[in-house]
């Protein structure tokens, strides 16, 4: 007993430490909780879905930042990663049965194949010719869908497959899980060994490379790393909307994650996050107004770029928090002195 004590206690401390003492992981943690408690006190399952639909893409959003916003390598066809695990999960269901548990991960690890297809040949471009090349690969396959519909569907796609679940709020609750521990998963991986050396890479890859960096695999790693990402993704997709269509592969999929993630602040992670969260929600609102929705969504978004360019949650963090000038550990703004080190922060 006094063992289970001393760990709840030591955990506690462990919690308020590295928690409670930064507001913008607080915040992190009440988001959490609030969307965990949410289906407590409402139960409709429109809003529900529409909190389904922006948990799927915030998996999406994180896996692009994941690439591009850490190692640099801009990714313009990011929906065939997306695109090819929701055919691959609708597929494995719909002619061989397969259940979702087991189609979603098959379909990321299809969707890592396809980082690997996309990053070989892509490794020795850079800036706009990277971003044009990534650009080809999902107008391929949607060429390739488009030939094959005895297959894929053709323009209709693949519908009819297994839910999730047969409870939208099971539902729910299986899609908020995943993007909570996904969007964990990638941060810890940003903020690791690896994500200072795909940092290392954004900044100067030539200087990366002179320092011993095998910036080739990093970079084929960080391709794959996010195929994964977005695969899941996209394979919940497939369940929860029961079909996989052209749509899944389509351009604007792709350029609306690029807006997603430099709206809430890209590289990040929990900035894509919270801005797809945002922008999902926002468009929901806006249609009271549908004559004018998407033009008041843009003129909203390209204020907030104007004002706030390097993201949303950037620029929050930024005023309630304050980096230590000696040991660059973050603290509450309102402090004069850093909690750890007692250096001066004014």
């Amino acid at each position: 007993m006094s063992a289970i004590t001393s760990y709840i206690a030591r955990a506690y401390k462990e919690f308020r430490g590295e928690i409670l003492v930064i507001p913008s992981r607080t915040v992190a943690l009440l988001f959490c909780l609030a969307l965990f408690l949410l289906p407590l006190i409402m139960t409709n399952p429109y809003y529900l879905r529409i909190l389904i639909m922006a948990s799927i893409f915030a998996i999406f959003a994180a896996s692009w930042d994941l690439l591009s916003g850490f190692t640099g390598q801009v990714n313009f066809g990011h929906a065939l990663f997306f695109g090819v695990a929701a055919y691959t999960a609708a597929l494995l269901n719909a002619n061989i049965g397969l259940p979702p548990w087991l189609t979603i991960p098959l379909g990321a690890l299809a969707a890592v194949l396809a980082g690997l297809i996309v990053g070989v040949p892509c490794l020795r471009l850079r800036g706009t010719y990277l971003a044009l090349a990534t650009l080809a690969f999902p107008l391929i396959l949607t060429g390739v869908v488009f030939a094959i519909p005895n297959i894929t569907g053709g323009e209709l796609g693949i519908s009819g497959i297994q839910r999730l679940s047969e409870s939208r709020v099971v539902e729910y609750y299986i899609a908020v899980t995943v993007m909570v521990v996904l969007g964990f998963v990638m941060w810890k991986i940003t903020d690791s060994k690896t994500g200072i050396l795909f940092h290392a890479i954004r900044e100067d890859e030539v200087t990366a490379r002179a320092s011993g960096i095998n910036t080739t695999r990093y970079k084929l790693f960080a391709f794959c790393l996010s195929g994964f990402f977005a695969g899941i993704a996209g394979g919940l997709y497939a369940h929860f909307m029961r079909q996989a269509g052209p749509s899944t592969l389509e351009l604007l999929l792709s350029f609306q994650v690029i807006i997603w993630v430099i709206f809430g602040g890209i590289a990040t992670i929990y900035g894509p996050i919270a801005g797809t969260f945002i922008l999902v929600l926002l468009m929901e609102f806006l249609t009271v107004a549908p004559e004018i929705r998407m033009l008041l969504f843009a003129a909203i978004v390209i204020l907030v770029l104007l004002f706030m360019p390097e993201g949303l949650t950037t620029r929050v963090r930024e005023k309630i928090e304050k980096v230590c000038p000696r040991c660059k550990l973050r603290n509450v703004a309102t402090r004069k002195s850093c909690r750890v080190c007692m250096a001066d922060l004014d």
